[in-house]
């Protein structure tokens, strides 16, 4: 199974205006960052929380505390990833408990991560509330999880995948539209 892209759905100068505006709309639905952090889900979750968190603090000077959240002894589907699959450091230097955490990914599919990543905070501490934020929705979901934060709804088929592409990690920047054929 290969995979061809099909179309390019942002370029970086759209990805910073849309971390601009969920920026904004986080501060404003939770009237400032007082008793805020941000957890990104690993992997591309994590730069984009810490974008969001430098774009905060350039709109007001707020510092709001950031997480890294490693879900993977969390997946329903563990024994499926890899016999021995690699386990990466959860970074999370501050209470859960009381905060109105919002957790960070790159796209929202079927739930199953998020519900994954709720399990590992749970065990971690008791949050006030958790929002969820995430670049892009492209529905199919399985679970009954709906982001509170949304950059864009991208309607796709199940052989389409999204494909979020960031400086940190790919040393590129962009979302794609891929899909996959035999």
């Amino acid at each position: 199974m290969r995979v061809v892209e099909k179309t390019q759905l942002m370029a970086a100068a759209e990805i910073d205006r849309t971390l601009l505006r969920l920026a904004h709309e986080i501060v404003e639905r939770n009237r400032g960052t007082a008793g805020l952090s941000l957890i990104g889900i690993r992997r591309r979750g994590v730069p984009l929380s810490q974008r969001l968190a430098r774009t905060i603090k350039a709109m007001d000077g707020s510092v709001v505390p950031v997480g890294t959240l490693d879900i993977t002894l969390y997946r329903d589907d563990l024994s499926l990833v890899a016999p021995q699959p690699v386990v990466h450091s959860t970074d999370i230097p501050f209470s859960l408990d009381d905060q109105v955490l919002v957790l960070v990914d790159d796209v929202l599919y079927t739930g199953r991560t998020i519900r994954a990543a709720m399990n590992g905070l749970f065990d971690l501490g008791r949050p006030k509330r958790i929002e969820l934020c995430v670049l892009i929705d492209r529905g199919h979901r399985e679970l009954p999880i709906e982001a509170t934060f949304v950059g864009r709804n991208v309607q796709t088929s199940d052989t389409e995948i999204i494909e979020v592409r960031l400086e940190e990690i790919d040393h590129e920047e962009r979302v794609m539209l891929v899909e996959r054929v035999p």
